[in-house]
């Protein structure tokens, strides 16, 4: 990534510090910023420049390559993967569901909602979408 956008991990962000990583790379990729068999920097690097620990940087690689976004070789790193899988149809992809669901959580925690607040809210919203 040499030459590319840094990345950055914000202490006050309610977002745990895997997630901003994964979400960054995430958009890197899907801007096309980051391009078909691109290197991601090493594990011991990236968490070493972002002052992370070694699991926090290998937990946000797994989530994107179990996305189908990177893959993963022993003894070759990390790269951007040939095309980045969806699943056909539109459908919706369960992992990704699910950290948006995480992300709103920890984001309305952070605001101070209790568990009925963000129920009622996440509620809300989806009775006034179509």
């Amino acid at each position: 990534m040499t030459g590319r956008p840094t990345l950055a991990v914000s202490a006050s962000d309610p977002t745990p510090p895997y997630e901003q990583v994964r979400r960054q790379l995430a958009d890197l990729i899907s801007s096309g910023v980051l391009a078909h068999g691109d290197r991601l920097p090493a594990l011991r690097q990236l968490a070493g420049d972002l002052g992370l620990a070694v699991g926090t940087v290998a937990r946000a690689y797994r989530e994107l390559e179990a996305a189908g976004l990177v893959v993963s070789r022993r003894g070759g790193g990390t790269r951007v993967a040939d095309r980045p899988s969806r699943p056909p149809g539109g459908e919706h992809d369960e992992a990704d569901l699910h950290r948006a669901a995480e992300e709103y959580v920890w984001r309305a925690r952070a605001a101070g909602a209790d568990r009925p607040a963000i129920v009622a809210a996440l509620h809300r919203v989806l009775d006034s979408l179509p």
